[in-house]
């Protein structure tokens, strides 16, 4: 990858692998866009969501938005529970699909990776740009135990909770990029580099990856 001439960078990461702090720390020393939560917004303002039910609809069925409103509403018709502010979120639209927002996600991705250089976490960024001249895709992983505590204090949860987050979280998103990109998103060849956070710290995460592209 040549960084002179306009590049992307995808990171893909397990959640409490520390992906997020890596991407924007690597955008900063690069000096680069860091895109991630720019796509939750334009997903956001196009189907008027909020940014879990966003999550938690990618990977599912078509009738499963529905179930979802009920479970995480009830008595609520038109609203969708934000967990991460502890109110009831955006009125949302019945008709939007998972196939709406892997669109509307390819369509914003590819509107960012146009526009300049950039570092863009998740949203299945490998293979959204496939076709991207130049491009570098990583993969960040980590052990359960580091990603449950990572999670937990991150997000002050409890241990039994963050296990069920992660375990609902990766379930998700390996059905998202099976039905998407008809890959295993566990599978390296995926990637340019794979990382094992277990060990390192973001900063060095970063180092290494500024070290692979000198190389």
């Amino acid at each position: 990858m040549n960084t002179n001439e306009r590049f992307v960078i995808t990171i893909s990461r397990e959640l409490g692998s520390g992906g997020h702090t890596v991407g924007q720390k690597l955008a900063e020393k690069l000096n680069v866009r860091f895109c991630d939560k720019d796509v939750i917004q334009g997903l956001e303002k196009q189907f008027n969501l909020t940014p879990t039910a966003i999550e938690q609809l990618k990977g599912k069925k078509k009738n499963w938005f529905a179930d979802f409103v009920k479970y995480f509403s009830p008595g609520q018709g038109a609203a969708v529970f934000s967990p991460e502010d502890g109110i009831y979120g955006k009125e949302y639209n019945p008709d939007v699909t998972p196939d709406d927002i892997f669109l509307a996600e390819r369509e914003i991705l590819l509107g960012l990776a146009a526009e300049s250089s950039c570092i863009i976490t998740g949203r299945s960024g490998f293979f959204v740009l496939k076709n991207h001249p130049n491009k570098l895709d990583i993969f960040l992983t980590a052990s359960r135990d580091h990603r449950i505590d990572r999670v937990m204090r991150k997000q002050c949860l409890e241990r039994a909770i963050a296990e069920e987050v992660i375990d609902e979280v990766d379930k998700s998103r390996q059905n998202y990029v099976k039905r998407y990109a008809g890959v295993d998103r566990y599978d390296s060849r995926n990637y340019d580099l794979v990382m094992n956070m277990d060990s390192l710290t973001e900063d060095e995460a970063v180092e290494i990856i500024l070290k692979y592209l000198k190389q």
